[in-house]
């Protein structure tokens, strides 16, 4: 007698599973690539000038207990940036302050900005302040 060699449905489908494993994983990556994007140019810009008066500042930034100058501060939160728009996109300056430079990103402890002997602000409450600054300043006319 021969053995019956025909598959059950559970036969079948654990036959086929690391095929579909490798579509579904392939599907997945596919679909976050998608949502990767760089910063719009205008939102960059903001972003870029916004760090650039953190760095002139002379405020000191802290970050996990210890504290960092405007130069190193500014590195560190546009490698934050670049981390994002790999994994997804950033589409306002708000948001930027809010998902990069509010908190970190490991520890969850806040960041903080202090300027000269005043105490310590929130580094979001500090942004923001700059930001809404810059923007009441009439930008330069191009040459």
């Amino acid at each position: 007698m021969r053995p019956n060699l025909a598959l059950g449905p559970i036969d079948t489908v654990a036959r086929y599973l690391p095929y579909v494993s490798i579509v579904a994983f392939a599907l997945l990556l596919m679909s976050v690539a998608g949502l990767a994007a760089p910063t719009p140019p205008p939102v960059r810009a903001e972003i870029d000038a916004l760090l650039a008066r953190l760095e002139a500042s002379g405020c000191r930034f802290g970050r996990n207990d210890e504290w960092h100058a405007g130069a190193a501060a500014k590195a560190h939160l546009l490698h934050k940036l670049e981390y994002i728009e790999k994994h997804g996109t950033i589409t306002t300056t708000e948001q930027f302050i809010a998902v990069a430079a509010t908190k970190s990103s490991v520890s969850g402890a806040p960041y903080v900005v202090q300027c000269g002997n005043a105490a310590a602000v929130p580094s979001s409450a500090w942004l923001t302040a700059q930001l809404n600054a810059l923007r009441a300043t009439p930008a330069k006319p191009a040459r």
